[in-house]
């Protein structure tokens, strides 16, 4: 055989294998185009939801107070350990009270010299008076000697407002804690000389139960709040999270509502008051704030994973028989031919877990949570079995 009808041969060999490959992948590729797309589905269901505002909020204390000396002087003892709490009234630290003491008693016996001089000007007027009244002396001695008494009694007066400014300086040599909290780290150690100049005082003390958490919403919530507030008390929940799980670290309530919105941010700023009994919450932390302002009753709600957007607006995908229904109700939902159609729904308050639906949506309709991805309108779905415990478990992992 020549070359030439060899290749021919080949060639033709070539086609008729290629065209029974064709004849036998088209019907198999047909058969998969027709299968039924596996999806996971939820009920439409009523319920009870409560509309909450979310927000990043800031750990403030309820009072803090920069402890620094009034006057100057070498600080001599140091009277409370850091770190603790300590009670209004509490000895934190002692200047020398030497200098103090001293000017104290150089006050008081700078009045007790001007009150004898006091009473030698009154006694000489006294005796003025009565020689005045025989026409011993003249009227002009009386009165520059009430001048002199009235002078002496305003250098006492300025005696005993030194002797208290002395004796306010040496009580300042007791430094005491002018509220209830707990002190920081102590910032100048005993034996230092302090001033009220001293760069960040002696010591911090902070008031953190109770404790204030601050937190902005935007401006299209205030219409929720203020309407929330007039009805009831707002109840504020602090938490945190923590190895994948939402920790309540606290309960509050509402207390400040600021009377201006930010108009850089378009924000709304809130103060919440906690308790604190558990030292959960830590000025300077930033904590998860969730505001709850009302609960809406018996509202249609699906999972938030359904709801889709399109060009028209928001949708869900609904599984329906995509024949007559069967007879038997006993018979699985999965042997019935089932197709899914997308379904135009108004939407209200949504979280990450569930939505409600305002309209367009009735309680019980089946909607698609899982494979929408692969869905458009009328293509046939089989639904697949509820994930169990484990499954959901293994899956998350």
């Amino acid at each position: 055989m020549s070359r030439r009808k060899r290749l021919t041969l080949a060639l033709a060999i070539a086609l008729v294998v290629l065209l029974v490959v064709r004849l036998v992948e088209h019907p198999k590729k047909h058969r998969m185009a027709a299968s039924p797309i596996p999806v996971r589905v939820a009920r439409a269901r009523y319920a009870d939801i409560p509309i909450t505002l979310r927000a990043l909020g800031l750990v403030q204390a309820y009072r803090t107070v920069t402890i620094a000396p009034m006057i100057t002087g070498p600080m001599i003892a140091v009277d409370f350990r850091q770190g603790t709490v300590v009670r209004r009234g509490a000895l934190l630290a002692r200047i020398d009270p030497r200098p103090y003491q001293a000017a104290l008693a150089q006050a008081l016996a700078k009045r007790a010299q001007d009150q004898a001089l006091l009473a030698v000007a009154l006694d000489t007027l006294k005796r003025y008076r009565m020689l005045i009244a025989h026409h011993y002396i003249s009227a002009e001695i009386v009165a520059e000697q009430k001048a002199t008494v009235a002078e002496d009694r305003a250098i006492v007066a300025q005696d005993n407002a030194q002797i208290e400014s002395a004796r306010t300086n040496l009580s300042y040599t007791r430094i005491i804690a002018p509220i209830s909290g707990r002190t920081g780290i102590l910032a100048v150690n005993a034996g230092n000389i302090v001033s009220p100049s001293t760069p960040g005082g002696i010591v911090t003390i902070t008031t953190i139960q109770p404790i204030y958490v601050l937190f902005s919403l935007p401006q299209q919530d205030l219409s929720d709040v203020l309407h929330a507030l007039h009805a009831h008390t707002l109840n504020v929940t602090a938490f945190a999270h923590h190895s994948g799980r939402r920790l309540v670290l606290a309960k509050g309530r509402l207390t400040v509502l600021d009377n201006i919105i930010n108009q850089s941010t378009g924000t709304l700023t809130l103060k919440a008051r906690f308790k604190n009994p558990s030292l959960a919450l830590w000025p300077g932390a930033f904590v998860n704030v969730r505001l709850q302002v009302r609960t809406e009753r018996h509202v249609v709600v699906v999972p938030s994973v359904a709801v889709r957007q399109g060009p028209e607006g928001a949708f869900v995908y609904v599984v329906r028989p995509s024949g007559p229904a069967l007879a038997s109700p006993r018979v699985k939902a999965h042997k019935q031919g089932l197709q899914v159609s997308d379904v135009p729904v108004s939407l209200g308050f949504s979280d990450q877990r569930l939505t409600v639906i305002r309209s367009g949506l009735a309680a019980g309709a089946q909607v698609v949570v899982v494979g929408g991805s692969r869905l458009h309108p009328g293509a046939q779905v089989r639904i697949l079995p509820a994930q169990t415990g484990k499954s959901r478990t293994a899956s998350h992992a």
